[in-house]
């Protein structure tokens, strides 16, 4: 039998699919942490880490290689900037990433979303995005999107994804931990 309590879920804390993730973790009895930082508004407060201006930093990239990776412009440069730095945080502590999202033509992800998606990619991370339009999960494999039904194998996971989350996809997460883990604990 898995003991549940070993692992951890890294997030922000976000509504919609960071906060389902974070329900999730609790009903089953993961771990929890939620990453923040001044002036961050998050509806998941359990085990907030406010990230320094300092560990905010170690997060800092260019904005001209985000846009440049993502394929995109980006108007708000300084909530952006915070964003992607806070989302480093997420995606490095963690060895498979998990997403809620939608995948778009050019192989991102849309949204903020999609940056977590790119810099798992960056570090080799394993990545799993369910796309809410197609209503299935997709695991990135030999540098291309393949369908996949994943589960939560590493000890150190992240949940993340669109704020408007839909049925489909907090279905997806619920069955996600189902395949991992088997009945919630709570």
């Amino acid at each position: 039998m898995v003991d549940i309590s070993l692992y951890t879920l890294y997030s922000g804390g976000h509504a919609g699919s960071e906060e389902t993730f974070g329900r999730c973790a609790e009903r089953w009895g993961c771990q929890e942490v939620n990453f923040s930082y001044s002036g961050h508004k998050i509806t998941r407060d359990k085990n907030v880490i406010k990230l320094s201006v300092d560990e905010m930093k170690a997060g800092d990239i260019s904005m001209e290689i985000v846009s440049r990776h993502m394929r995109r412009n980006y108007s708000e440069v300084e909530q952006i900037r915070r964003v992607t730095q806070q989302i480093y945080h997420i995606v490095t502590n963690a060895d498979h990433i998990f997403a809620i999202g939608l995948i778009l033509a050019n192989d991102t992800v849309k949204g903020g979303t999609g940056w977590g998606v790119e810099l798992a990619k960056f570090f080799n991370r394993t990545v799993s995005v369910f796309d809410q339009e197609r209503n299935d999960w997709f695991s990135w494999k030999d540098k291309k999107w393949v369908a996949d039904k994943p589960v939560i194998f590493n000890n150190t996971f992240a949940g993340t994804g669109t704020r408007n989350i839909n049925d489909a996809g907090k279905e997806a997460i619920e069955d996600l931990f189902g395949r991992s883990f088997g009945q919630p604990q709570a």
